[in-house]
């Protein structure tokens, strides 16, 4: 899977960061009590559209904590949608999910505990997101995982449209449960319902769609599997374009 880069942007003290990751993150924090201050002290008219502007600002920007959005690939490498995570200020962490070219049916839909999702089979994304170790499903005596998620519902027409809530998580780096993690998460989706009781998958069958959510960190030991996949990339693209210097060389 391709990786596009990260934008992390802080409102309140107006940073701008950039990130090797495959998703596009927005931090918000609330406007400081000295700006609001300092909007409000302004007499002129020029200056009362401006506190109103900043104030409206202050109010989307303050509804969502933390906002992940990231492409969503089939076994082909495909893009057939997106998954956006978000958290509001009240710790509730939700995924609306926006696709298109599924087949019609019921599939388990999980949150795997590695950042990575090499296509056909997404193997690599791990097992089940399951911080607080317990055993899978709803339906089962201690589950379920961190990581379960309610059975994604496809319509004849291939599509789906729905915002999901993904109870005791977090999109924040220094919370409990983390979905940012040192090794990252990816949104899979399988080929068959899940039961929500058997052991460890819920019978789920293969996987046929994913979503990197966070990527691995530096300190991850799957870091290094990103990088060698980066080099493999470049090293066959450099190889493929040697034969046409030789060429040229040998014509001069």
């Amino acid at each position: 899977m391709k990786n596009f880069k990260k934008l992390v942007t802080l409102t309140s003290a107006g940073l701008l960061l950039s990130a090797f990751n495959p998703s596009t993150m927005t931090i918000f924090a609330k406007e400081s009590s000295n700006s609001v201050e300092t909007t409000e002290s302004v007499e002129t008219t020029e200056g009362a559209e401006s506190e109103a502007t900043t104030e409206e600002s202050a109010e989307s920007t303050e509804e969502y904590a933390f906002e992940v959005e990231t492409d969503v690939i089939n076994s082909d490498e495909e893009v057939i949608g997106t998954a956006t995570f978000r958290e509001d200020q009240e710790g509730l962490v939700t995924v609306e999910l926006e696709l298109e070219g599924l087949e019609e049916g019921e599939f388990g839909m999980h949150i795997h505990e590695v950042g990575l999702a090499t296509a056909p089979t997404f193997e690599d994304a791990g097992s089940h997101f399951n911080p607080t170790d317990v055993e899978h499903g709803t339906d089962s005596e201690t589950g379920p995982h961190a990581g379960d998620l309610p059975n994604l519902m496809v319509g004849e027409d291939g599509t789906v449209s729905e915002t999901i809530e993904i109870p005791d998580v977090t999109l924040d780096p220094e919370g409990e449960n983390t979905l940012n993690s040192t090794d990252g998460t990816t949104l899979i989706i399988h080929t068959e319902a899940d039961d929500y009781e058997t052991q460890p998958t819920g019978d789920a069958g293969d996987r046929q769609a994913a979503a990197v959510i966070f990527a691995p960190l530096e300190d991850s030991e799957f870091y290094e599997a990103e990088s060698d996949q980066s080099s493999d990339e470049e090293s066959s693209i450099d190889s493929e374009e040697e034969p046409e210097e030789s060429s040229e060389e040998s014509s001069e």
